[in-house]
This record gives structure tokens, C-alpha cells and sequence, in this order.
């Protein structure tokens, strides 16, 4: 493995200095089967790179047409670099289920990545298996496709991440597409014994990504929410847990809107974190449909009457910071982000309810 590019000197100042300075161009939201079926055919077309990291990967009836994209393009000479965490096959509903299932859960990961390497792809798992489950995890989800970007959203690649009320951004820039390259060999070609790499911010205009490198108790992320609420008059939160930790005293203290899932939503491990999360704030969700909630925005009013948001694979909870989890946000002002954004909570989680007592077609049984 060849050594891992420099990681930069974390910014420290504040991402904005304020202004309407133009930031990326034309983000475009797209739901999972979209953004599955965009990306597909972008890497079915691609004639230089592909990365993709994800929490989750798998060969299923949602993602097999990208898998094989992704063996065509590798095939045909395309640079195709992969990773995913251990995750994929040691989440905790996994760990419920008998040791048959979790057999054959390794085995069809381990047939996934022989596929992939045998065409000219480089997999690389990320993570480990040792200690606390939630560790250490790469929980950063990315796809760059030549020079477009899919980014600061959470969708995994799997039936389960597919269905979830979610979405991924779609950017078309070669600037972010080569600053997301390098953030995908940071993660995939960390040293075994490297506990993580400081966070930071790399600028784009007036648009910042938030990039947690996955050190225990650092991430620029967590840190911008808690420093933009603190300025807030009112704050819409979209995720799949409870806000926790100091974000979530924050936030109590002025008004706001939480969307996240109701306990029976979720699986075990997940329906007890949101549980205790809850009993400990004191915080109550508005969400009340079936599908499992996976997206993660916070969208801030601030004083001056501008609107801030935070788009990405952060959860807003403080135990993700304490055990040193790796993810990638978007902190914006652009009217054009934050306007789907709200349509996308509009559209999907607060009429999400109507949608799934008329019978909607997909129910996963849980998200990460």
C-alpha cells in the first residue's frame, strides 16, 4: 500500500466570514433510488476514476446494476477504488441473528470484493473488528464519478439504505471531485495503527465541507452546530436519532422542530439509544411515518434573519464524537440547498405519514 497523502492542517477560523459568496455550483438532492440510478449511469459512462466509501455495501436487488458498473468500469481500465467499513458485515442486527446468517453475511461480502478486485477494482475495508462495535467507524458516505461528486448525504449501498428516508447531493465540480478524492485516500490508506486524523474544513466559496477525521473527541462538524445554535433563533433538526449532548441543551433553549425516529422505528441496539436519548433531553420527535428516517440536515435561522444548514452523514449526537467516527457535512447558505432541503422534509417526512397509510411499497427494518 502505498503511503497515505498528507493530511492538511486542520482551519480552525470560522468557515464563513460572511457575505453571499458563491459557493458550489447547482447541488442537486436526490432520493436513494436516484442517486443509485444517476451514479450507475455516470460509472457505466466513466473514462478516469470512481470512488466510492460507504458504512454498507452489498450485492442486492437495489444496488446490482451499480456493482456491475463498477466491475465493467474496472474492467475497461477506469482508476475504480472502493471502501467500506466492517460495518457491512458486523452491524448490530447482525449481531441479533443466528451465526448462520452472519456467516453468510461475511461470505457474500467476501465473494462482493473477490468480484471486484478480480475486474481491476481496489477494495478496501476500513475499520475493525476488535472492541466496542461502534469504535472507530468510517461512517462517511461519497461517490466521485470522473469529475462528479455525490456527497452530504447518507445513503448506504444496500436494499436497506436504498429504501430509507434519505437522499444523497449531486455536484458537478472538479474542484470538490478532486478534494473528495483526497479525502477518500486519507481514509482508505490510514495506517493500521492510526487512530484517526484531525478534522478540518476545506473551503468552496461561500460553502464549506466538514470533513471529522475520525479522532476521539474532534469533529469540526458537531463543534460548527453547536457554534451556529448558540446563534440561532430557531432550529429544524432532520435525523434518525435524538440530538444529544451539548447541541441538544442548545437547541431545548429555543424553539425548533425535531424530526427524528420513534423508537419502534428502529432495530434493538438503535430503538434503546433513541429511547435513553430521548428519556435523558427530554426531547420529543414530530416524525410519525413508518420508513425508517436515515437523513441528517440541521437547518438554523439565525439572528440576522440568514439561514444556515448543515447537510451530511453526522447525526448530530455527542457519542459519535466521543468514540471518534469519520463523516463529511456540508455547512451552506445557499438558498438553493437549503430550499430543497425543506422541500425534502416537506415532501418526505412530514407528509411521509400520509404517504405510508396510503400503503407505500417499501418498509426497511432498519437503518444505521
Amino acid at each position: 500500500m502505498s503511503p497515505a497523502a498528507p493530511f492538511p492542517t486542520p482551519s480552525l477560523a470560522p468557515p464563513f466570514a460572511g457575505g453571499a459568496e458563491r459557493g458550489l455550483p447547482n447541488p442537486t438532492l436526490l432520493l436513494p433510488g436516484d442517486y443509485i440510478a444517476d451514479a450507475t449511469a455516470r460509472v457505466r459512462a466513466a473514462t478516469r476514476r470512481v470512488r466510492l466509501a460507504t458504512l454498507t455495501i452489498a450485492d442486492e436487488e437495489r444496488t446490482a446494476d451499480l456493482i456491475e458498473a463498477l466491475i465493467a468500469a474496472a474492467r475497461r481500465g477506469v482508476d475504480v477504488k472502493i471502501a467500506a467499513d466492517v460495518f457491512t458485515y458486523l452491524d448490530t442486527a447482525a449481531t441479533l441473528l443466528p451465526a448462520g446468517f452472519r456467516g453468510r453475511r461475511r461470505r457474500e461480502s467476501a465473494s462482493l470484493v473477490a468480484r471486484l478486485t478480480e475486474a481491476g477494482a481496489r477494495f478496501t475495508w476500513l475499520g475493525s473488528e476488535r472492541g466496542l462495535i461502534w469504535r472507530g467507524r468510517t461512517h462517511t458516505k461519497l461517490c466521485v464519478v470522473d469529475d462528479v461528486s455525490y456527497a452530504f448525504g447518507g445513503v448506504n449501498l444496500d436494499d436497506r439504505g436504498a429504501t430509507n428516508v434519505d437522499y444523497m447531493m449531486r455536484v458537478d465540480d472538479p474542484g470538490l471531485a478532486n478534494d473528495l478524492d483526497k479525502v477518500y485516500t486519507w481514509m482508505a490508506e490510514m495506517g493500521p495503527s492510526e487512530i484517526g486524523h484531525p478534522s478540518l474544513t476545506l473551503r468552496h466559496g461561500g460553502d464549506a465541507v466538514l470533513i471529522d477525521g475520525g479522532m476521539p473527541g474532534d469533529s469540526v462538524i458537531y463543534r460548527r452546530a453547536v457554534e451556529l445554535v448558540a446563534d440561532a433563533t430557531h432550529v429544524l433538526l432532520v435525523s434518525q436519532y435524538c440530538p444529544t449532548g451539548e447541541l441538544g441543551r442548545l437547541i431545548s433553549a429555543r424553539p425548533h422542530g425535531l424530526w427524528f425516529n420513534r423508537p419502534r422505528n428502529a432495530t434493538t441496539a438503535n430503538r434503546i439509544l433513541i429511547a435513553a436519548s430521548m428519556a435523558a433531553s427530554g426531547h420529543r420527535t414530530r416524525y410519525r411515518a413508518q420508513r425508517y428516517l436515515h437523513a441528517k440536515s440541521l437547518i438554523m435561522t439565525m439572528r440576522t434573519g440568514e439561514r444556515v444548514a448543515i447537510t451530511g452523514s453526522h447525526n448530530f449526537v455527542s457519542a459519535g464524537v466521543t468514540l471518534g467516527t469519520r463523516e463529511l457535512a456540508l455547512e451552506t447558505r445557499s438558498e438553493q440547498v437549503i430550499d430543497q432541503l425543506l422541500a425534502f422534509h416537506r415532501e418526505h417526512v412530514v407528509d411521509g405519514d400520509v404517504r405510508d397509510r396510503r400503503g407505500a411499497r417499501d418498509r426497511p427494518g432498519a437503518g444505521r
